[in-house]
């Protein structure tokens, strides 16, 4: 039955207009286009569609890129996953190659690069351990990384400086397999950002709480030193730290601009498997709404990073 308030609308009344006079987001000039066998790296980058992630990873490489050039900061975020799924060459490549003026990573980042350094090998099946009641109980790492910390805050250096000298005169075997290690080295500036409660060596007797808030203290104020000098072409990107990097990076933006140090066109991003919520919102929102761009890759780190570092080096 008909409907008397609702009569059928006349497609006769619709007004169309030529197509050519729409404005197209699409257009096949920016098409990819196949690659061809054996071809070079380079060409492979100018294959991708000018659309969407492939568009903005090339404009974000090109930040980076401008960034070196005009002495900027690019500030290398990282959560623990970047070393558990073995890509501690890579980064380590790039600081070498100058590509990082600074890393900023968690305690948990800390526990697994340590652990590389001094056995070669991290990370154990949680689910297997948590109800045996060994989960965590590692004496080693425990014991040297409070022992690290501990000397570092008598001499009254920060977190990432203190573990990266413990690595130096320990002479552990895989060093030369550690960030923290090579950023010690390198003397680039690694600082370490805890939460207590949140790594096992929270729980291990030789832990001291005192001394891993003074460390994380003057790892703030130095990452926030850093965070400063962003503006006007610096970068800093987010590796797979879902909460507490975004954090610490949105409250050194507020530490700064709290000073009177105005945060004004520069670029973030953040690579991770999935959107996150602080993430978005507090490494590629509200810190560039005074000029500058967030961009936001999703992807597997084991791929995303070394594509990233393949393109800078070969761009």
């Amino acid at each position: 039955m008909p409907y008397k308030k609702y009569p059928l609308l006349n497609k006769k009344n619709l007004k169309t207009v030529p197509i050519k006079e729409r404005k197209s987001l699409v257009d096949i000039k920016d098409f990819g286009t196949p690659v061809t066998e054996g071809a070079a790296f380079t060409d492979f980058m100018e294959s991708l569609p000018n659309f969407l992630a492939a568009r903005d990873l090339k404009e974000f490489i090109g930040h980076m890129k401008n960034a070196r050039k005009q002495g900027k900061p690019i500030i290398f975020g990282m959560g623990a996953h970047v070393v558990k799924v073995g890509l501690n060459p890579v980064i380590i490549d790039l600081m070498e190659r100058g590509w990082v003026s600074a890393l900023a990573v968690n305690g948990a980042f800390m526990i697994h690069d340590f652990e590389i350094a001094f056995c070669g090998g991290t990370s154990e099946d949680v689910a297997e351990n948590l109800h045996k009641g060994s989960f965590g109980n590692a004496a080693e790492t425990g014991i040297f990384l409070n022992i690290a910390m501990k000397e570092g805050n008598t001499a009254g250096l920060g977190a990432g400086e203190a573990v990266g000298q413990y690595l130096l005169s320990a002479k552990f075997p895989f060093n030369k397999r550690s960030v923290l290690y090579k950023a010690y080295k390198l003397n680039i500036p690694l600082t370490i950002h805890p939460a207590i409660g949140a790594d096992f060596i929270h729980f291990h007797p030789g832990f001291d709480g005192a001394v891993v808030g003074a460390l994380a203290e003057r790892d703030f104020l130095l990452f926030a030193s850093v965070v400063s000098q962003l503006s006007d072409g610096g970068i800093f990107f987010n590796i797979g730290s879902a909460v507490v990097l975004p954090e610490v990076f949105l409250k050194a933006v507020a530490f700064c601009t709290g000073q009177g140090i105005e945060m004004k066109n520069f670029y973030t991003a953040v690579f991770d498997f999935n959107r996150q919520y602080r993430s978005a919102e507090n490494v590629t929102g509200r810190p560039v709404l005074n000029g500058g761009k967030g961009y936001y890759f999703v992807g597997h780190h084991e791929i995303m990073v070394p594509l990233l570092a393949a393109a800078l080096l070969n761009s």
